[in-house]
């Protein structure tokens, strides 16, 4: 078994690699050994990892899906009866996550030393990456919901400064503000939540509240939960950051805002899946708003023309898919008649979202990189100035094309197998929202193969120059000559590709360990309600179909674009300027209710009220000293027949006192 101290490493690794690169190697290291910041993120991530493995193998060793290792310390006491506990909870559920994590920023990492090479925030670059991954890691392995807030506003501080690495750049420093506000905003109903669960229970620990407290804890508490983990995972209407996140550096993208950050909402829901279930209208909730984020941010990405915008609005999707596979399972767990059947989608809820979860991490970070790839050698992130790119990028569209199966799931790849679990659940207890997750299907095929044919396909349109890396001091070159990325990028996105490709056979041979018993959740791949169904070929052929048309359009162009453009211009408008949600929120909300509204009525009760106030009395005192000013002559004579005249009063009135 793991020691405990082992498990404290897998987080404080990367936060060795954080002291060392911010602290010791870049107030003394020259540029040309900024190298070096690379290698020690990468070695303690490897060594995270490498641990991360090792708890893994200690819990398959127990025998047991239940088992559950907490490894508590006391943080704050106060007298004899008020402690809070923090600590790490090492389970199938954590150590999934923490794998997750470990694998994709390892692989990013390395990516990392050839697309930032020569990027004068090198250095820099590679102290806020293993910053991230500690935080992240903390996420995963938190055994109390305290310790898990602490860590998941490490990482909303982590996507901040990557968002804006390059903060000279209006835009960057824009996104990076807009994403920290909105997941902010998000997170005071986590830190209302939180105040409502120890007033209610007295407790942060995750299994207790599982295990004992799920049926105590209000639907507002676990609305304020759910904020939280919509504002991270970007569910509507919370999105709007994380496509204007893509300003950061790609391999950025790839690990915060694709495989791991946005996926910690998921993984809050996941991580306190008893709780949702035992509450119907919360439930209720997550499955609802996950299914219409699915399809609507989808709409999104059929339109656009830069590469990893179309990914950012597929990950929204994606996550939106994975918030429906949780909802449905703990909604059919709330409205179960039989406890048999309770019990039994109890023990396999988290299964349902956290299968996508894994699977999806590895594809569409793998999709990011590829993106990175393409950037790399033609200078753009716009598809209308790509093609023909796979006759110079071969390694890179082998890797594109595979991820884009996976994730429009194909079979056998490994979408194939966590997509359709979503879909059983989905049309078993919340049919609507298993419609929604149908049209989502053939968009997602018609959105990456729309991507890949305008992107590989065709005749190279030339690229764009001023935005191929060039060393600092170096003339920008006046042409782009499309080539394949070096091995130290192409290596980690192949590595990340088999991962695709075997991630699900993976987890499905896994039934003893991740489904909970051999009739898990795995089972429903052979189970005869699942083939009556016909869920597999269904979804098979609506996802063909979507790549069907995408061939039509933009491959065989029988019809053609434009014309389909012109025809649905007001839909296409729409969806091109995502549904006019920026201007609703920057335009109506920000500059019109707030500052033209609340902000405007709060300075016309500041200048008239408040300040009216002080400066009446001001005016007031000083009217009153004038007048009593005016009392004090300076003359002598008239000081003393005042005090006659007082003498003379006050004899009278002590004169009338006695005889009157």
């Amino acid at each position: 078994m793991i020691p405990d101290y082992a498990v404290w490493l897998i987080i404080f690794l990367p936060v060795i690699a954080v002291i060392l690169n911010g602290f010791v190697m870049r107030p003394v290291a020259k540029e040309k050994n900024a190298k070096y910041a690379g290698y020690i993120t990468i070695i303690s991530i490897a060594g995270s990892l490498a641990l991360t493995l090792w708890a893994l193998i200690s819990v398959v060793d127990e025998g047991s899906s239940h088992y559950q290792e907490s490894i508590n310390t006391s943080w704050l006491t106060i007298g004899d009866n008020f402690e809070i506990v923090i600590g790490l909870l090492v389970d199938k559920l954590s150590v999934i996550m923490a794998l997750v994590v470990g694998i994709c920023s390892l692989m990013i990492q390395i990516y990392g030393q050839g697309y930032m090479h020569g990027d004068t925030g090198y250095m820099r670059y590679y102290t806020f990456m293993p910053l991230f991954t500690a935080a992240m890691l903390g996420v995963a392995l938190s055994g109390s919901l305290l310790f898990t807030f602490v860590c998941w506003e490490l990482v909303g501080l982590s996507s901040y400064l990557l968002i804006g690495f390059w903060y000279h750049k209006p835009s960057a420093a824009a996104a990076a503000k807009k994403a920290f506000i909105v997941t902010r905003l998000a997170d005071i109903g986590f830190v209302v939540a939180l105040v409502g669960i120890w007033a209610s229970v007295g407790t942060f620990d995750i299994v207790q509240l599982n295990e004992q407290f799920a049926p105590v804890l209000s639907t507002w508490i676990l609305l304020g939960l759910f904020a939280g983990a919509a504002g991270k995972s970007g569910q509507f209407p919370l999105h709007v950051w994380l496509p204007d996140a893509m300003e950061g550096p790609t391999p950025v993208s790839a690990l915060i805002h694709s495989s791991t950050m946005v996926c910690a909402g998921v993984f809050l829901v996941a991580r306190l899946f008893d709780c949702f279930a035992a509450n119907e209208a919360a439930a209720l909730v997550v499955a609802g708003l996950g299914g219409f984020t699915a399809i609507f941010t989808a709409t999104m990405g059929m339109v656009m023309y830069d590469i990893k915008r179309v990914l950012a609005y597929s990950t929204l999707s994606q996550l939106g898919y994975m918030m429906l596979g949780l909802g449905a399972v703990a909604y059919g767990v709330a409205n179960a008649d039989d406890p048999e059947v309770a019990e039994h989608l109890l023990e396999i809820g988290f299964a349902v979202g956290m299968f996508h979860l894994f699977t999806h991490a590895f594809f569409k970070s793998l999709l990011f990189l590829a993106s990175g790839s393409l950037q790399h050698s033609t200078g753009t992130f716009d598809m209308r100035y790509m093609g023909g790119m796979r006759k110079h990028m071969p390694w890179t569209f082998g890797v594109f094309f595979i991820a884009s199966l996976a994730l429009a799931g194909i079979w056998p790849l490994a979408g194939f197998f966590s997509k359709d679990g979503i879909l059983l659940y989905s049309l078993e207890h919340t049919p609507v929202f298993f419609w929604l997750a149908m049209i989502t299907v053939f968009m997602t095929a018609f959105y990456m193969f729309r991507a890949i044919f305008m992107t590989f396909f065709g005749e190279f349109r030339g690229g764009d120059p001023s935005g191929l890396h060039h060393a600092e001091g170096e003339p920008e070159p006046t042409e782009v000559h499309p080539h394949e990325s070096p091995f130290v990028m192409v290596g980690p996105m192949l590595i990340l590709c088999a991962l695709a490709i075997c991630g699900g056979f993976a987890w499905v041979n896994a039934l003893q360990f991740l489904g909970g018993h051999e009739h898990g959740f795995f089972s429903l791949f052979t189970d005869f309600e699942f083939g009556k169904h016909g869920l597999p070929m269904f979804g098979l052929i609506t996802a063909l179909a979507g790549i069907f048309v995408a061939w039509a359009i933009y491959k065989a162009e029988w019809v053609s674009n434009e014309v389909i453009g012109a025809i649905f211009k007001p839909i296409r408008t729409l969806w091109y300027r995502k549904y006019y949600m920026d201007e609703l929120y920057e335009d109506i909300l920000i500059r019109g209710v707030l500052m033209k509204g609340f902000f405007w009525a709060c300075a016309v009760f500041d200048t008239y009220i408040v300040d009216g106030i002080v400066n009446g009395v001001a005016s007031l005192t000083r009217g009153l000293s004038g007048i009593l000013r005016k009392l004090q002559t300076g003359q002598l004579q008239e000081y003393g027949v005042a005090m006659g005249l007082g003498l003379v009063l006050v004899l009278a009135v002590l004169l009338i006192g006695f005889y009157g």
